[in-house]
């Protein structure tokens, strides 16, 4: 019988002994828990670290509580705790630290109290916060937070957390300094801005650029003197481009007017040499034919083109820069457009604008010898009548005109000395503004969405993008495009984006997209 039990015990250690081999890790020890990293001091759920020069790796994996203050590290990168999945508080005190990674605190699903006090940090990313599901204790305090568009997400953050937040203040700018973030009303933050990249290059040089619709398809017309042509680009809605249509000769063009009078297509070609033109687009051919001649003894040297209407009636307006030339406008009609007043002679005018201020149309005439002039239309005599001019504004290239709520204003650019805003004050313009503008050819205010701008160009610098300041009347400097010898800036609201474009006399046609960015997110 005991030998029975014998062999019994034998067979069991050798099946024990069989099992080790087939199943290794049954036989062997628990392994030993990682040694605590030489700046900590551990137990068996606790870390302590002081004088690192970095968030020590290797912690205890079940470690529940971790402190790390009075260190020596001032960046805490992505995945910083990888592996402490167990932790439930991080005490980052009394340390260097300028920077948080977006992601410096993924991976601790059981943190409930964070602090970061007494630090200097100035930001914190935006979604810093968001692998902390169950957060219930932050601390912040100590910090000189600077409260702008960065810090937005945490005062809303804070405006719907149940976390509990000890009161941290605003370390910068003036206004908001020494004020608790948490009390922080957020229509303050003015994050939205908006930027102009460039969306388009049109491998070409023009001088004028007209958008206009026509049979509800979006057209432009460029003035292109170094082609010979007046070039016609149709909107592609699908590439959402500017495409090749049609072109018009114009040996000398300096100017292409589109006119859509009666659901009919005209474009009035003024030229430097070889007299000025009207063309119609003949839908039985699908081109453009001429039709007329624009009097060459009164256009000789034609430089900008207006057209607008006056009680319904269509009307369009010619510069002329000669000293033997006129401004001249003419008048619809029923078949073609023909000439009705004769409105400055000898003066070599360099721009025209139309407007209409308490509902009156007016001209504005600019000329290189003399101030602008001003000219009401007088409805009786059916005929413009002159009523002053812009006081104290010589060598003006270029007239252009805005309106803010109910006020109307010029912009007035020169190519030698300050270009000027002026304001229409009731009986008269006065000065408001005076930028520095040396080479400028151009000074175009637009509208985009609720933005008001203007693009002050140079033959010698980048052009100057300013933004209206409603607050302080004035324009405020907002961006430089690289835009060589621009000659016009021409904006065209779409559906689902806004354009503009700019014409370059030296340089490539460039085609900007306006967009709007959130510096918030």
């Amino acid at each position: 019988m005991a030998e029975l039990q014998r062999l019994g015990q034998l067979l069991l250690l050798f099946l024990l002994g069989l099992a080790c081999l087939w199943l290794p890790a049954t036989c062997r020890k628990a392994p030993r828990p990682p040694p605590c990293p030489p700046s900590c001091s551990c137990t068996r759920d606790t870390a302590f670290c002081v004088d690192s020069k970095a968030v020590p790796k290797s912690l205890p994996r079940d470690v529940i509580s971790l402190l790390l203050n009075s260190n020596k590290f001032s960046l805490i990168g992505d995945n910083a705790f990888t592996g402490l999945s167990h932790l439930q508080y991080l005490f980052i005190e009394n340390n260097d630290i300028q920077a948080l990674s977006k992601n410096a605190f993924r991976g601790l699903k059981s943190l409930t109290h964070l602090s970061l006090a007494y630090n200097n940090l100035q930001t914190l990313p935006r979604g810093l916060l968001k692998p902390l599901d169950i957060l219930s204790d932050l601390d912040l305090r100590g910090n000189s937070l600077t409260c702008d568009c960065n810090i937005k997400w945490l005062v809303e953050w804070m405006e719907s957390t149940n976390t509990s937040i000890p009161a941290v203040f605003c370390g910068s700018p003036a206004q908001y300094q020494g004020q608790k973030i948490r009390d922080l009303p957020l229509k303050d933050f003015d994050c939205v801005t908006t930027d102009f990249v460039v969306h388009q290059v049109l491998p070409f040089q023009s001088v004028s650029a007209e958008p206009f619709l026509y049979s509800s398809d979006l057209y432009v017309a460029l003035a292109q003197p170094s082609s010979s042509s007046c070039s016609i680009l149709k909107w592609d809605y699908v590439e959402r481009k500017l495409r090749d249509f049609d072109r018009i000769p114009a040996h000398s063009a300096v100017y292409c007017k589109p006119i859509v009078a009666e659901s009919q297509l005209y474009v009035v070609v003024a030229q430097l040499f070889g007299g000025s033109y009207i063309y119609r687009w003949d839908t039985n051919i699908d081109k453009f034919i001429k039709i007329q001649d624009i009097d060459s003894q009164k256009i000789r040297k034609p430089n900008d083109i207006e057209a607008f209407q006056i009680e319904g009636e269509w009307f369009f307006v010619i510069a002329d820069s000669s000293k033997a030339g006129s401004t001249s406008l003419y008048r619809w009609n029923q078949n073609g457009f023909y000439s009705h007043q004769d409105l400055h002679s000898w003066h070599r005018d360099t721009d025209v604008e139309y407007l209409e201020i308490d509902g009156k149309p007016r001209l504005i005439i600019s000329s290189s010898s003399q101030a602008p002039i001003i000219y009401q239309w007088n409805r009786s005599q059916k005929q413009f009548l002159h009523l002053g001019d812009v006081a104290d504004v010589m060598d003006v290239q270029m007239v252009k005109h805005f309106r803010v709520k109910r006020d109307n204003f010029l912009c007035l650019s020169r190519y030698i000395g300050d270009s000027k805003v002026v304001k229409w004050e009731g009986l008269r313009f006065t000065e408001l503004q005076t930028l520095p503008s040396r080479g400028s050819m151009v000074m175009e205010p637009f509208r985009v969405s609720q933005h008001q701008y203007m693009a002050l160009g140079s033959d010698f610098s980048f052009t100057h993008i300013y933004l209206w300041d409603e607050e302080k009347q004035k324009f405020a400097k907002f961006q430089e495009l690289s835009v060589q010898a621009p000659r016009a800036f021409r904006p065209i609201p779409l559906e689902d984006m806004d354009i503009l474009l700019a014409p370059s006399f030296k340089g490539n046609t460039l085609v900007y997209k306006h967009i709007v960015v959130d510096l918030s997110l």
